[in-house]
Formats: structure tokens, sequence, C-alpha cells
């Protein structure tokens, strides 16, 4: 508690200080979101409901879509509001949360990508056991994996960033991310940071 910020809220980089350039950037980030969102809700949808599909390859590929699905709802809906409202603020707790959610995505994603390359190496390599050894108790196991082991990476990446006092709050970046935040404090932010990229290396 003593070592705990007084910066209550940051300020995110704009894109633009003219309002007809925000409403051209909220209708871009809107069509990006949108085309993302029906693409990978298609995926899952199709995955989910026919029976072809349901097996470790696509359900491993249903998953990628919801993690995609879900980290750019992270940043996305809050770029389009500061651009929609001329704003470029964002709360402590809605950075430490959104922080927090996207490094718990972006790690899943890397864990489910490893887990996707695994089944590609069974089958492609132990083609006759492939589905003795891909069951569906395995496939549900690796992915709760990929999900501890992305929970894990966020809740100590977060708490190392948001564990040093704040000093500045201007962010230059359009949301919120540990390169940009570390430089806004003013104690020696490099040895908590450091030691959880060690943890993150160790933990792969």
């Amino acid at each position: 508690m003593f070592n705990r910020s007084f910066v209550t809220e940051f300020i995110l980089l704009e894109f633009s200080d003219i309002q007809e350039l925000q409403i051209f950037y909220f209708v871009a980030f809107f069509i990006i979101y949108l085309i993302a969102l029906i693409g990978n809700l298609l995926v899952i949808i199709v995955v989910a409901f026919n029976e072809g599909l349901h097996t470790p390859m696509y359900f491993f590929l249903g998953n990628l879509s919801t993690v995609d699905l879900g980290y750019i709802s992270v940043i996305i809906p809050k770029a389009m509001a500061n651009a929609l409202f001329a704003t470029s603020l964002i709360s402590y707790p809605e950075c430490v949360a959104q922080l927090f959610f996207f490094l718990l995505l972006v790690s899943s994603e890397f864990y489910l990508l490893t887990v996707m390359a695994y089944d590609r190496f069974v089958a492609i390599c132990n083609p006759l056991q492939y589905e003795r050894i891909m069951n569906k108790v395995f496939c549900i196991q690796m992915v709760a994996i990929a999900w501890i082991a992305g929970l894990i990476n966020a809740i100590v990446h977060t708490s190392c960033t948001f564990g040093v006092t704040f000093c500045f709050n201007v962010i230059k970046q359009f949301f919120c991310e540990i390169p940009q935040l570390l430089r806004l404090t003013c104690s020696n932010s490099y040895i908590p940071e450091g030691g959880a990229v060690m943890f993150s290396a160790l933990w792969l």
C-alpha cells in the first residue's frame, strides 16, 4: 500500500486534434472491429454447430477465435469511445483491467498456438496414434493449461507493472501497455519487470 500511485487517471495518445479526423478514426476502428467480430463469431458458431468439425484442430481453432475476439474487444472499444467523444482519458482501474485482460488473452493465444503446433506434429509424425493421443479429455486439458498459464502470466506482469509509483500520466500509446507505463514511473521499475520477464521465460 505504501508504493501505490497517486495517479488516478492516464492520458492516452490522441490520433488527431481535428474533430473530423477523430470521426474518421472512429469509423475506421468500428469497421475493423465489426469485421473481426463477425469473422471470429462465424468461426466459433460453425465449429460449435457442425459435428463434422468436432476434431482437435477445429476445437483449438474455435478457442483461438474466442481469444482473438476477446483481446480486440479489450482495446478497440475504448479507442472508439475516445475518438467519438474527443477525449483521451482512461481511469487507473480501467488501465489496470485493460492491461490485465490484454496480457491474459495474448499470453493464452501464444500457448494455444503452441498446443496447435503440437497437434499438427502428432498428426504428421504419428498419424496412426493421433486419435488415441489427441482425445477429447487431453484436448480440454491442454486448452485449460493454456488459459491458466496465460492467467498466471497476466497476474505477474500486471502486478509488477502497477506495483510501482507513477510520477507522470501521459501514455504515448492509444492503450495501456507495459513499456509505455514503465516510462511513467519515478522508481526503478526495471527490477520488478525484469523479474516478471525472467519468470515468463522460465514459465515457457
